[in-house]
């Protein structure tokens, strides 16, 4: 059964960081694109970040770029997937969903999905 448990949310002031981990479990993740998507009260879902299995390349959504980076360990059975963020700000305030087998260009969707964590960031 695959699990993919996230933490890391919380409230935060803008400007400040947050970092996002994943713990993805129960399947080999190998050659899988995994990433990172969020949703905002009122808003469709929308990807954020993604990475392929070997790390590179990643991919972000303009809002982000240069702003939060996308990370993961595959040296253990349990792959863990890491969003840092920076310079945050109120618009980034959303439900994050860790995200495994990710498809479509841009990224549309995954078959995996996170139970998700709150990032709220007040100016």
């Amino acid at each position: 059964q695959v699990q993919l448990v996230e933490s890391g949310g919380g409230s935060v002031q803008a400007g400040g960081s947050l970092r996002l981990s994943c713990a993805a479990s129960g399947r080999s993740f190998n050659g899988n694109v995994m990433g990172w998507f969020r949703q905002a009260p009122g808003k469709e879902r929308e990807f954020v970040a993604t990475i392929p299995w070997t790390g590179t390349p990643t991919y972000y959504t303009t809002s982000v770029k240069g702003r939060f980076t996308i990370s993961k360990d595959n040296a253990k059975s349990t792959v863990y997937l890491y969003l840092q963020m920076n310079s945050l700000k109120p618009e980034d305030t959303a439900n994050y969903y860790c995200a495994a087998d990710v498809y479509g260009t841009p990224p549309t969707g995954a078959h995996y999905w996170g139970q998700g964590t709150q990032v709220t960031v007040s100016s």
